[in-house]
């Protein structure tokens, strides 16, 4: 499912999250989803506050516009990978927002066999392959809402790309192998994780940075407040983005060093089509003042480490 060449990222002020978001859908020309079933996969890897996970507001946000899209049907779901997935939804309201706003939850952790589709291609580097739950390849429509943030267990930063983790399997019923286990100790786990995005589209991404960690994470981690909301529909473009942002305020070795095409999770995810190929290809729309200066500061690292 390659990406075109070229790819928008939107940048605007977090001050206002609804207000952001809702400009985003009509910049990004969202008007497909009407009478569509939508598919949300948020960041609730554990129950730490937002940068750590997807902040409440942030979320109501998206489910408030996609249902003034007229959506027929929107389910977020979610295996969180430091805690028990309903433990972290529960304490971070999820569960709250969507009584009272009417879409469903699902816990990855309690779904069927039936459930995930395996995914066995040749040239992975997973061992046995992966299992993708079947909510966000049959889906009309994908949405991430992602962190912006460092990640000290060997993914070296988590965006969006690093996010899709969290719909793949850790196990599956009446197999005990941990596909967790084999990415976290694997010398090559940040091709691992740009590899799962090869196999699931998302017709938006959101990635709130009105904070983030830059360094630390993907828990806890030193804050750092850009105050923005970057938006795309290509994983690699907002990444890039993202990792820009990181370096322009100072971040890990790992995410400081080589040029941001070359770290390994951007390098193999451009490799295998998921998004663009490099930083030429990538066109920053800011959408307000402040976030005209963000631009400028991405723009800036693109230019010289692109």
């Amino acid at each position: 499912m390659a990406m075109g060449s070229t790819a928008d990222v939107y940048i605007i002020s977090a001050s206002d999250r609804l207000k952001a978001v809702e400009l985003v859908f009509r910049e990004c020309n969202i008007s497909t989803f009407k009478g569509t079933t939508v598919a949300i996969k948020a960041n609730y890897n554990s129950a730490d506050p937002f940068p750590a996970s997807t902040h409440i507001d942030t979320l109501r946000a998206l489910v408030s516009t996609v249902l003034r899209e007229n959506a027929m049907h929107i389910t977020l779901a979610e295996r969180s990978g430091m805690g028990v997935t309903e433990d972290v939804l529960t304490e971070r309201g999820v569960f709250s927002l969507a009584d009272e706003m009417d879409f469903d939850v699902l816990v990855l952790d309690k779904i069927q066999e039936s459930g995930w589709q395996a995914i066995r291609e040749n040239g992975l580097h997973w061992r046995r392959g992966f299992s993708i739950a079947k909510i966000f390849t049959e889906s009309d429509r994908v949405v991430q809402v992602c962190c912006l943030k460092t990640h000290r267990f060997g993914g070296h930063f988590t965006c969006s790309l690093k996010n899709s983790v969290g719909l793949v399997a850790k196990k599956l019923p009446r197999d005990p192998y941990d596909y967790m286990a084999e990415l976290h100790q694997s010398p090559r786990q940040r091709s691992m994780i740009a590899e799962i995005n090869k196999f699931y589209r998302t017709d938006l991404i959101i990635m709130d940075a009105a904070q983030a960690f830059s360094t630390g994470g993907p828990d806890t981690g030193k804050i750092i407040s850009p105050n923005v909301i970057l938006a795309s529909r290509d994983r690699v473009a907002i990444d890039a983005a993202g990792v820009a942002l990181l370096r322009s305020y100072g971040s890990t070795p790992e995410v400081m060093q080589g040029s941001i095409f070359s770290l390994e999770q951007i390098a193999r995810a451009a490799e295998l089509g998921v998004g663009v190929s490099s930083v030429s290809g990538i066109r920053l729309v800011p959408l307000d003042e402040h976030s005209v200066t963000v631009a400028e500061w991405i723009q800036k690292r693109f230019s010289r480490e692109g």
